[in-house]
């Protein structure tokens, strides 16, 4: 019986389904008909085109001209990028030398070796404000970043300056005004 029911229902999905069959592709329905206005190529042209477009081939005009960009001269690259210097905020005014103050308010910090000494200087915009000798250490002050630079309590009368870059890391001891 589940034989008899096999054929049968064979039978009937044959019957019952659309048989069609293609002679040539699909391509050959749209005929002439094109969105673009374009011709028809043959297999033949198409090939010549591509042989003729292989031969010449463009410069990418993208390329920067001048000196290669290699890893060897990638540590000259970084060096010479404009650096951004950190910022810190003067929360009371600092004495420089025996008469000057400097005011509250936010300063670029530098550090710079002149001489072997290293010397922390104050900034804002383009002048400087104050210039500090320092004292090189190999202590980065529990800071989370390379490029640091921070305003630490010493005592009643005085502040920590601390600076850190890839070059060194130092500290200055700066008087607070009166």
């Amino acid at each position: 019986m589940r034989r008899f029911f096999t054929i049968f229902f064979g039978m009937l999905i044959l019957l019952t389904g659309n048989i069609s069959y293609a002679e040539g592709d699909l391509w050959d329905n749209f005929g002439d008909q094109n969105v673009y206005g374009q011709k028809p190529v043959t297999d033949e042209e198409f090939e010549k085109a591509l042989e003729s477009k292989q031969k010449k081939k463009k410069k990418d005009k993208n390329i920067p001209k001048g000196e290669e960009f290699r890893q060897s001269n990638e540590t000259d690259f970084v060096n010479n990028i404009k650096e951004n210097l950190p910022i810190i905020c003067i929360s009371a005014p600092l004495r420089i030398g025996e008469e000057g103050v400097l005011p509250v308010g936010h300063y670029q910090v530098k550090g710079e070796i002149q001489n072997g000494q290293p010397r922390i200087k104050l900034y804002q915009s383009h002048y400087l404000m104050a210039d500090f000798p320092a004292t090189e250490t190999n202590e980065d002050f529990d800071q989370p970043e390379i490029n640091f630079v921070g305003l630490l309590d010493y005592n009643e009368n005085q502040y920590k300056l601390i600076f850190g870059s890839v070059d060194f890391n130092a500290y200055a001891i700066v008087n607070i005004a009166q």
